[in-house]
């Protein structure tokens, strides 16, 4: 790789952390080519790129973007794979399901929010995580409940002072 086709490379990789938010560093290493192609397919069905990158081009891309990646980039070892998501726990949802068959992928980090998530025992609690809209439909049905009891009960009230007129 000539030096212009790397600093393109990290140019393209830093636009891509600029325009996200959910980053998964992983290792998928020794996957034969029929578990990769499952894995890439699964990935582009849950709308989540997956790429296979040079670490020290990752590196430079973390360092040269607006955002604090901490100590991501100490996962860079071995080879690595980015899975870039909208949703937070798309990725660790797959990389999860790819584990029930598999060692791999190891997930060596992530960076969801600018929180930072380092090491494969922390794919359990990424996996679990809601998504916004999961969270949102979950503030909407608790904002909804007592206005639903509410009504219900005036409703109820409403009833039983008409048959008492009756």
């Amino acid at each position: 790789m000539t030096r212009e086709e790397k600093s393109i490379a990290i140019e393209d990789l830093t636009a891509q952390l600029a325009g996200t938010n959910i980053v998964y560093v992983s290792d998928i290493s020794g996957l034969n080519a029929e578990t990769t192609s499952n894995l890439r397919r699964a990935c582009f069905k849950a709308g989540i790129k997956l790429e296979v990158v040079k670490n020290t081009l990752l590196a430079k891309a973390m360092e040269a973007s607006d955002k604090d990646f901490g100590e991501l980039p100490t996962v860079l070892a071995g080879n690595s794979a980015i899975f870039i998501a909208d949703v937070a726990n798309a990725p660790g949802k797959i990389i999860k399901d790819f584990r029930k068959k598999s060692d791999k992928p190891v997930l060596k980090g992530a960076y969801i929010n600018s929180e930072i998530y380092i090491g494969d025992n922390q794919l359990e609690a990424l996996a679990t995580i809601k998504s916004k809209e999961e969270l949102i439909g979950e503030i909407i049905g608790l904002l909804q409940s007592p206005a639903q009891r509410v009504i219900s009960a005036l409703q109820n009230q409403f009833a039983g002072s008409e048959e008492v007129e009756a």
